[in-house]
């Protein structure tokens, strides 16, 4: 090597050992925003508390958690969209980037954004009475097909994750369901009262009722097993390929400089691995699942594509001109 070039790479190393230089200032330099598209007090605020909390230590700067819900997290989502593309505003987006796009709430779709790093995943369980004889995937899908329509399945929210995730998984075997999605509760409650034969929801909805002996799981609707219920297997492992996880991550506005994107990634993997991290997602649910910038930017892409074909088999998909 060179001497020019070997001193061009020293001062390199040193910049990024000393923080990331962006039009003059080390970045950051002042408090950075986490914009939330869900209100407080629910599972995406509690991963951006914690994923906050983390990066505020690795970055020397706070990271201020902002809930900006409504519209299914398109509210937020334009919000970030026009800031500028500086790494100081960040959204906690989710799977909910495409429903609002496909939806036709959002004008643009995920590759508005700029990858961050993906954060945590949550795994959709399928639940019954306790009571039901129904007690695998294939008993329920057997029952069904012997009965097309009369079989109903709950959810939270029309066009959510869990409801698009039951919309899937039953469309995908040719099971006719009636589809119950309740504005934002009430499913747990429903299937409880006997209104409804099961539900599509995430294991900390349920949790305590299966614990009580009211309620079961029958199957994941997820690519692992739900710690909560660990003996409960995977559709897959129960033969199904299906896979349905809701993810969340954090973007920035498209045109983020790429060496602050390294500097964000870089703090999310930190907190992300920590043991602190761990510990919280123990307690509320969720699952560290670290993605760096590439590799998430191609799962969004891929999901996307997926998500637009079940909204339109759903009936909930933006048509073309409208």
């Amino acid at each position: 090597m060179n001497p020019t070039r070997r001193i061009l790479c020293a001062a390199g190393a040193a910049l990024l050992l000393a923080g990331t230089a962006v039009h003059g200032e080390t970045f950051p330099a002042r408090p950075l925003e986490l914009i939330v598209p869900f209100a407080a007090g629910n599972a995406p605020d509690a991963v951006a508390r914690a994923l906050a909390e983390g990066m505020s230590k690795d970055l020397g700067q706070q990271v201020v958690v902002v809930n900006r819900p409504g519209a299914g997290g398109a509210i937020a989502y334009k919000q970030v969209q026009a800031k500028k593309p500086d790494g100081y505003a960040m959204v906690l987006n989710s799977n909910s980037i495409s429903t609002v796009y496909h939806s036709g709430l959002t004008p643009f779709d995920y590759s508005a954004f700029d990858p961050v790093a993906r954060v945590t995943i949550e795994l959709p369980v399928l639940a019954l009475q306790a009571s039901s004889p129904l007690n695998s995937l294939k008993d329920v899908l057997a029952h069904v097909k012997k009965n097309p329509g009369a079989f109903r399945v709950g959810s939270s929210g029309v066009g959510s994750h869990m409801h698009l995730t039951s919309v899937a998984f039953f469309g995908g075997q040719s099971a006719e369901v009636t589809q119950v999605a309740y504005p934002t509760t009430g499913h747990v409650a429903a299937l409880m009262g006997g209104h409804i034969e099961a539900i599509v929801t995430l294991p900390g909805s349920v949790a305590p009722n299966v614990k009580g002996g009211a309620l079961k799981v029958v199957g994941a609707l997820a690519s692992a097993r739900e710690p909560v219920f660990p003996d409960v297997p995977t559709a897959k492992e129960q033969g199904y390929d299906f896979q349905s996880d809701l993810w969340r991550g954090v973007t920035v506005p498209k045109g983020t400089p790429p060496a602050v994107i390294a500097r964000l990634e870089d703090a999310v993997r930190k907190t992300v691995g920590s043991a602190e991290f761990r510990q919280m997602g123990e307690r509320m649910g969720f699952l560290p699942a670290f993605q760096g910038s590439a590799e998430f930017g191609r799962m969004m892409a891929t999901e996307d594509v997926q998500i637009g074909k079940v909204m339109a088999r759903a009936g909930l998909a933006k048509k073309a001109g409208q």
